[in-house]
């Protein structure tokens, strides 16, 4: 059955990206967000393309993390080209430093084919001159990019507004499913339905308390983390760092970002000192002039945190006509060009881009 009319609750980058594959294979699409588009986990990441330690994550998350680190280039140039917004994809590397985990991530690179090495102490201080003294070796990694996630889900937002076949309601709660004869037939919102072929749930943090609304146990739930913003000048950091869970990650403007912390505190959103002053002592053990310096913006974003960070995409039996793209973790900017398109592919019944049996919710939800 050919999907012609899909309604996607959730205005984040899965739920952007998958309205933009849907509707570039010629469906019309209605787009619910409670809020305002991409001002939840989207908006708030940090934004480098690739997992924070690629290696130690498994091969369901490995190939969508490929697939999209070599597809966010031309997804960039795109929507530049469509909508005059750069989302500033930016390949400006990572150094990893003083690893332990050496040999492990080598072994990773070698069967992922990325080209990962490592680098002594002179190739650290020639590569960002403002780093911390002492560090002896790291891992380094030229090619990995950084986007600046809130021009991409600007840019996102002005190319989906161009196709006739898309509707977008901001400030819209999706309230519930509606059924019809035992499918699920469209969501229901103050003072009506908005009806569809399929309903997308790209809900983020909240995807697990819409699951248990239906009876079904998905062990998604908000992770919170804050992040600190310094301003230097542009080019002052030329890569991306990251060391002992932290990292700086520099703008094409000279904004920098420190982050970030893991905080299991509900949907609680407010900043707290405490992770001001962590995180300002990380930003200044890695980069010892930010400790000059006073941070222009603090804030908090929720993760859909996932038992082992593999998302659910696909459709769900037990709900026919429901289909999920949920619980990424700490990787949605990361995967969602692969995802989406994973999801659009299984939706309207193409060719697969990547295997889809590691990330089908059928065997991976429980009925409560």
């Amino acid at each position: 059955m050919w999907m012609r009319d899909v309604v996607i609750v959730g205005g984040g980058v899965m739920g952007c990206l998958t309205a933009l594959e849907l509707l570039q294979a010629g469906c019309r699409v209605t787009l619910l967000e409670r809020g305002e588009l991409g001002r939840e986990a989207s908006w708030a990441g940090g934004g480098i393309v690739s997992p924070l330690y690629p290696w130690r994550y498994s091969s369901p998350i490995s190939a969508l993390a490929r697939w999209s680190q070599d597809y966010y280039g031309a997804l960039a140039r795109h929507l530049l080209v469509d909508t005059g917004i750069d989302p500033e994809v930016q390949p400006c590397g990572l150094l990893w430093l003083d690893l332990d985990e050496q040999d492990q991530a080598m072994q990773w690179a070698a069967q992922q084919d990325r080209p990962l090495q490592h680098v002594d102490e002179q190739f650290i201080y020639r590569q960002v001159p403002p780093l911390a003294k002492g560090f002896a070796g790291a891992l380094w990694q030229a090619d990995l990019a950084n986007v600046r996630n809130p021009r991409l889900m600007k840019a996102l937002r002005a190319r989906l507004l161009q196709f006739d076949g898309f509707v977008l309601r901001e400030h819209c709660a999706a309230l519930g499913l509606q059924r019809e004869a035992g499918r699920i037939t469209g969501v229901q919102i103050a003072g009506g339905v908005v009806s569809g072929d399929a309903v997308v749930l790209c809900a983020g943090a909240w995807g697990g308390d819409w699951l248990a609304a239906e009876g079904l146990t998905l062990p998604v739930e908000p992770v919170k983390g804050q992040m600190l913003l310094y301003r230097m000048e542009p080019g002052w950091l030329p890569s991306m760092v990251m060391a002992e869970g932290r990292y700086a990650i520099p703008r094409r403007d000279g904004h920098i970002l420190i982050g970030s912390t893991l905080e299991h505190a509900g949907y609680d959103k407010t900043t707290t000192e405490q992770a001001l002053t962590s995180l300002r002592l990380s930003a200044e053990a890695l980069l010892p002039a930010l400790a000059q310096q006073t941070p222009v913006a603090q804030w908090a974003g929720l993760r859909p945190g996932s038992p082992d960070g593999v998302p659910y995409i696909g459709p769900l039996s037990a709900r026919p006509g429901l289909w999920l793209n949920l619980g990424h973790y700490r990787n949605g900017l990361v995967l969602a060009p692969a995802s989406c398109r994973l999801l659009a592919d299984l939706l309207l019944e193409r060719a697969p881009a990547i295997d889809p049996a590691p990330y089908l919710p059928d065997a991976r939800l429980c009925h409560g």
